[in-house]
């Protein structure tokens, strides 16, 4: 089965699924929603499922996810703030002002 990620709201995360069928959590990204703005809190991979690409894949979705949903991006979660250091094209997702306070 092909990894899917999905929004969560309800425990105010997203996940990723992946291996056989039926596909298992794989990880998760916490985040805080609040007004225009969503803060990445912590992101973690079983370890059965490390190494795998998952978390990359799981950042780049709920970012795009973000991206399409007008909001800004606080990535207090050192993987994610890695991540976009990574993929410059998803820095203007963190607000200008607060950039170099996650070091973009």
């Amino acid at each position: 089965m092909e990894p899917q990620v999905t929004d969560r709201p309800e425990k105010s995360r997203y996940e990723v699924l992946a291996g056989e069928d039926p596909a298992e959590t794989a990880g998760f990204a916490e985040y805080h929603l609040s007004e225009g703005e969503i803060a990445f809190i912590h992101t973690e991979i079983d370890s059965r499922f490390a190494g795998q690409g998952l978390a990359g894949l799981m950042a780049r979705r709920a970012l795009d996810d973000a991206r399409a949903r007008g909001l800004s991006v606080l990535p207090y979660c050192p993987f994610i703030r890695g991540w976009i250091g990574k993929h410059p094209e998803y820095t203007d997702l963190v607000p200008e002002a607060r950039r170099a306070r996650f070091g973009l």
